[in-house]
């Protein structure tokens, strides 16, 4: 059996672990201080300030290009879904008219004219 001292996996854990122990205590002694959150604070500022330009400048590229911007396409996709829900509402009150009257439902597809004739009476082509 091998021994823990001169075990070099062992020693390699042993000492991954005391430097895990002294950067958790390091971190942890430089979050709780007021300059570290205050540059997390313009950190993120700075990243939401880059965001903010970036979609500008992408809706400016856009509208050059001739082409909706994303906001635009959600907003035609919203009115597109309350047309298609109009549309269901006037085909449910249609089909329950048609139901009453006591026509055909509107869902059934018109049949095509019939415009095979039937073989004359004297005999096909010979």
């Amino acid at each position: 059996m091998t021994d823990k001292i001169t075990d070099p996996v062992a020693l390699w854990q042993k000492m991954v672990g005391e430097m895990e122990k002294g950067f958790n205590s390091f971190a942890t002694k430089a979050m709780e201080t007021p300059e570290f959150s205050q540059a997390m604070n313009r950190a993120g500022g700075a990243a939401a300030g880059a965001q903010k330009q970036f979609g500008d400048l992408m809706e400016k590229y856009l509208l050059s290009m001739n082409l909706p911007s994303r906001e635009q396409m959600t907003g035609i996709a919203e009115r597109l879904q309350a047309i298609e829900g109009q549309i269901g509402e006037i085909r449910s009150m249609l089909s329950q008219m048609s139901a009453a009257s006591g026509g055909s439902p509107i869902d059934a597809a018109p049949r095509p004219p019939r415009t095979k004739r039937p073989p004359p009476e004297g005999g096909g082509p010979k």
